[in-house]
């Protein structure tokens, strides 16, 4: 259930859901409110009062008996289950004057409307489960046994036209399997790759086992590898895990991985450690639902190209080297058992095929989740990570690239950056006056580093506050017990040594700034090359749809702000989630749906950013917060703080 949460005197209205923590809705509102701690509870400086309503508050070990008479709860220990009025206390300055309230403008990256860009779908997966009880064989009638199985198929499933089938274990188990299953079978079949062509027998189980139909859809990622378990009779998701690539050992990052699959034994090694992460995710599902791997007839997967090859045992030496070529992009259909994946012996891998070396069926999955390929709207596609990919375009016709943003949005390269886990610094506010902290942390506890929504958050803050200018230096005429020069130069701390988890202060340095500024540089530059390279600017977009996790967490106002998102009406972003993993699930789920993802490769163009002379003149103007070029970020340089 929802409810409405007033916070005064900032006169702030917002719904949220029952149950959401009250520091966390009062900072995704742009309400500032002292909080050092990250939320654990140990600070006592988000303090509140409840004037209407009431919370569910955890821990007040921090006030006062007479405070919690009189209303008073810490907002990191306060759940919401009323609608609210909340009064924040009044902040006195050294001067002895109360500090006037500004709220600040922030907004989530909309999901809104998901129905319209996924679309719908039937649940007619790619492999379907028939039941058939065969008549036994006499003297005459005794057709051979795969005979007698093509002859009940044709008859009791006409659409099926001849089945046919693919591979000599079949034959070897057929025989043995009707006979102790008395004659009673299911057989799995697999559609033909095209309408006019007969399904194939892939399998043939003992007894009625249609009621155990599931498939599994996976994306594997270069640090996490996530899966969800679908029924394949009613479509529904029922269980869904994420592990991270156990590849992470021999390296971060696909160049890193690469490099290794040269050694001697190492495209082995990657290729098993990936393996195992997905077996690990296949028992993790299947747990859930008290399953069996056995009962898996159906994986379809994306992943970025070098994912992909890895995944398969292909070489990807000469993905690396110019001119960057993989060893295909359309990647054959594969038994998972075959590479040791976990599943029902006959199970078919079916891997998204790749646009480019840098460009692969991840992205082709999510935009193929999209349904870019149908749509008239010219759309900016974006995925944010070490490798960002674009891709621009609509039904028509399609661009897309790769750029190198570099490791900083998942926390490498930052002096406490960190992936996105407990403690990590999520969201941010800075007191414009104060200069103090508002900080909240990834499952509320004592901060341990910054991850890269919440350094999203912590640049945009501390440039709207002035503690940094435009070329992302820190204002040296500040004084302020938190802006101090450090051992790499000028940083803000944001959590004392005894607020954070790592007893020692936690800050943001100005060489973070340059990495941040290098990476949303990349970013930008990659929009603003392809975009010319079709002679269009940012005006002409219809829709901008960011995929990932990482989007989900963005406050779209801060990324504009710093120039990482483009600064156009905000009703045209959308967010899409993790569209690698949505679009496998559509394509297991609907066979129809399914066929279109080798159009949707083939309607994309790739263009090497490095060998575009515009691209780096692009990027050092993005070198800059938000740009050189300001008339490109209007909203924000009314934000920004005017020079005297």
């Amino acid at each position: 259930m929802t409810k409405t949460v007033h916070f005064l005197p900032d006169d702030v209205k917002v719904t949220v859901e029952e149950g959401e923590n009250l520091l966390n809705v009062a900072a995704n509102a742009g309400v500032y409110i002292h909080a050092f701690c990250g939320g654990e509870g140990v600070c006592g400086k988000c303090k509140v009062k409840i004037e209407q309503g009431e919370v569910a508050a955890t821990q007040a070990t921090k006030l006062k008996s007479a405070e919690i008479e009189q209303g008073f709860r810490l907002a990191c220990q306060s759940k919401v289950i009323t609608d609210l009025v909340v009064q924040i206390p009044e902040t006195i300055r050294k001067d002895g004057k109360k500090l006037k309230r500004k709220p600040k403008t922030t907004r989530a990256i909309s999901a809104r409307s998901l129905d319209d860009l996924i679309g719908g779908w039937d649940v007619e997966p790619l492999v379907e489960k028939r039941f058939f009880s065969l008549s036994r064989p006499t003297i005459e009638d005794n057709v051979s046994d795969l005979q007698r199985l093509t002859r009940a198929i044709s008859k009791g499933c006409p659409e099926c036209k001849a089945p046919s089938y693919d591979h000599p274990e079949l034959l070897q188990e057929l025989p043995f399997v009707m006979r102790k299953a008395n004659w009673e079978v299911t057989s799995i079949l697999l559609r033909g790759k095209r309408v006019e062509e007969p399904d194939r027998i892939i399998a043939v189980e003992p007894g009625d086992t249609t009621s155990a139909f599931y498939g599994l859809a996976l994306d594997i990622g270069t640090t996490t590898v996530c899966g969800v378990l679908i029924d394949l009779n009613s479509g529904k998701v029922i269980a869904e895990a994420s592990e991270y690539n156990g590849q992470i050992q021999y390296g971060e990052d696909v160049i890193s991985r690469i490099i290794y699959s040269q050694r001697p034994g190492g495209l082995e090694a990657l290729q098993q450690k990936v393996v195992h992460t997905i077996n690990n995710v296949i028992e993790t599902v299947c747990n859930k639902v008290s399953i069996v791997h056995e009962n898996i007839s159906y994986i379809m997967a994306a992943g970025n190209t070098a994912m992909s090859h890895l995944l398969l045992g292909l070489n990807p030496k000469f993905i690396r080297e110019a001119p960057y070529t993989p060893t295909c992009n359309q990647y054959p259909i594969t038994k998972a058992a075959d590479i040791g994946i976990s599943a029902h012996p006959s199970v078919r891998l079916f891997l998204y095929p790749s646009v480019a070396s840098y460009v692969g069926g991840d992205i082709t999955s999510g935009v193929h989740a999209c349904q870019m390929h149908k749509s008239p709207e010219l759309t900016l596609f974006i995925d944010i990570g070490t490798n960002g990919e674009i891709v621009i375009g609509n039904q028509e016709w399609m661009v897309c690239a790769a750029c190198s943003a570099g490791p900083a949005f998942e926390g490498g390269g930052i002096k406490h950056g960190m992936r996105a886990a407990s403690g990590a610094i999520e969201n941010f506010h800075i007191e414009p006056v104060t200069l103090n902290p508002m900080i909240i942390t990834i499952n509320l506890v004592k901060p341990q580093g910054i991850c890269g929504s919440g350094l999203i958050s912590i640049v945009a803050e501390l440039l709207e506050a002035g503690v940094i200018d435009q070329q992302g230096k820190f204002n040296r005429n500040l004084d302020h017990p938190r802006i101090r020069e450090g051992y790499d130069g000028y940083e803000y701390v944001l959590a004392w040594a005894k607020d954070s988890a790592l007893d020692e202060d936690i800050v943001i340095t100005e060489v973070d700034l340059d990495n941040l500024m290098r990476a949303k540089g990349a970013m930008y530059a990659g929009y603003q090359t392809l975009l010319e390279s079709v002679s269009m600017n940012f005006t002409d977009l219809d829709r901008v749809i960011l995929a990932g996790n990482f989007g989900n967490y963005i406050d779209l106002e801060q990324a504009i702000c710093i120039g990482l998102l483009p600064d156009i009406e905000r009703d045209k972003f959308y967010y899409l989630g993790n569209a690698s993993l949505l679009g496998a699930q559509i394509s297991i789920i609907d066979h129809k749906r399914f066929l279109e993802r080798t159009v949707v490769s083939r309607l994309m163009t790739n263009m090497e950013l490095s060998e575009n002379p515009n691209f780096m003149n692009h990027y050092m103007g993005s070198l800059f917060l938000p740009h050189t070029d300001m008339s490109l970020f209007p909203t924000v340089q009314k934000k920004l703080p005017q020079k005297p």
